[in-house]
Order: structure tokens, then sequence, then C-alpha cells
């Protein structure tokens, strides 16, 4: 499984380092240090944390995530396989995108629970690129 740093999570999450580490500190979202007594936090706890912080973002609030050229770097939540057919869901900060895609795709790339990913939008569809 994937980890990521206090600085991966907050640019996932659209926040400073600085948010990151005080949630930490607070017990919103779980760390555990590596060898080198760097914080991190597993994908998947890292995963549940932004759905949850999504869904408590104030409508009326003013969002200062924004997208470049269409490009939503997130971190996946879900993954639904199908026989032929899959669905992707990636937190994009308070945006979550959900793609409609080939299983074949969704293998391919190796899209996981946890896993960054950006999802790309043109018109009506959304492509998931993996760094």
């Amino acid at each position: 499984m994937q980890s990521y740093t206090i600085g991966q999570a907050a640019r996932l999450l659209g926040v400073s380092p600085d948010t990151a580490r005080r949630w930490a500190d607070a017990g919103r979202v779980v760390t555990h240090r590596d060898e080198s007594g760097r914080r991190l936090i597993e994908g998947r706890d890292l995963a549940a944390f932004s759905v949850e912080l999504a869904q408590h973002t104030g409508e009326d609030e003013e969002n200062p995530y924004t997208s470049a050229r269409n490009a939503f770097p997130g971190i996946v939540t879900a993954v639904k396989l199908g026989d032929v057919a899959a669905q992707v869901e990636i937190q994009a900060g308070p945006h979550r995108l959900v793609s409609l895609l080939t299983r074949e795709a969704v293998e391919e790339l190796g899209l996981k629970v946890g896993m960054q990913a950006t999802a790309r939008v043109k018109s009506t569809n959304v492509h998931i690129d993996r760094p």
C-alpha cells in the first residue's frame, strides 16, 4: 500500500503542509513514522479522510482549489470492477470525480484505493492518468 508524506497529502487535499500537520497532530488523520522519522499517512487512511473532509466543506465557502488544463490530481477512493466495465472515484481536494472505463484499463493502470491519480476532464469524459 502506498504511503504519503505530510507534504504530499497536503497537495492532494488542497491545503498547506501546516494544515495537514495540525490535522495529524489533532488525530484527525492517522500517521506513522518511517525509518528516517518522517510522518507518513497510509493511502487508505488518506482516501477515507479526503472523502470525510469533502463532505464537511461548507457550500458557501470560497474554494481556492483550481485545476490547470482540466487536470484534477487526487487520490483514488473507490474502484468497482465489473466483467467488462469499471468505475473509479477520485477525491481531488473538495472535488469528487467518477470515471467509467474498461476493466482492462483499470488493471493496466494498476488503480487501487489509496493511490495517487489524476483525472483529466474533456467535455463529458473523464480520463485518468497515473504518475
